[in-house]
């Protein structure tokens, strides 16, 4: 069966994953190498971009990525995922570097600074969702072969090639699946329709069935 995998090393885990079940989608968690067999496609969490690195490289899942996408996972990277994904980051080296953009990290501002907004993307969904930034990085610019998928406040936020899927913002924090459905049929998978409105079986601790078992 294609599995999605949601990269489990820091940020928004198990609210992707509260988003992929309500979906749908099958999804699972991956941390070290051997997990990352027969996945279709592959969620880098928002967190923070450098720690996440360090625990990589340790863990050898930076290895593991590259191989999972060489094998044709499709990659989705939110906020500091997408700026591991960037081939150029300001000031500093890049990560992953499956991307060709330039990104800077911060550039919305500091946490102070975060907010949530609607917007129309008409290839994710025909009505307005919600996006939310928090201390949210800037696509500055995009190579020729990516996709600009949306701007906000004239930096790009959402763009794409045929295998990498990147949003400076979080989906995971909103009741909205349409990304993750948007993201699901880019791996192949075919979830159902969407409902009209907010899906009801959503509630702001929806995600706590997620949490992992210690």
């Amino acid at each position: 069966m294609k599995t999605i995998g949601v990269l489990d090393l820091q940020g928004g885990v198990a609210e992707h994953l509260d988003h992929f079940a309500r979906l749908g989608a099958p999804a699972r968690r991956v941390k070290q190498a051997a997990d990352f067999h027969d996945l279709a496609g592959l969620v880098i969490p928002g967190g923070e971009s450098t720690c996440l690195m360090r625990l990589m490289r340790i863990l050898g899942t930076d290895e593991a990525i590259l191989a999972a996408h060489r094998g044709g996972a499709k990659l989705w990277g939110t906020c500091a995922g997408a700026i591991l994904l960037a081939s150029r980051v300001v000031g500093e080296d890049p990560k992953l570097g499956l991307m060709d953009i330039e990104i800077e990290r911060n550039a919305f501002g500091s946490q102070l600074d975060s907010f949530a907004c609607t917007a129309v993307i008409p290839c994710v969904a025909d009505e307005e969702i919600p996006l939310t930034f928090i201390r949210a990085p800037k696509i500055l610019r995009a190579g020729p072969g990516v996709t600009i998928l949306h701007r906000q406040a004239g930096a790009i936020a959402m763009a794409e090639t045929a295998d990498v899927l990147v949003t400076t913002f979080h989906p995971e924090l909103t009741p909205c699946l349409a990304f993750h459905r948007y993201f699901a049929r880019k791996c192949g998978l075919q979830p159902p329709e969407p409902r009209a409105g907010t899906d009801p079986s959503w509630s702001r601790a929806s995600w706590t069935r997620q949490a992992p078992i210690t």
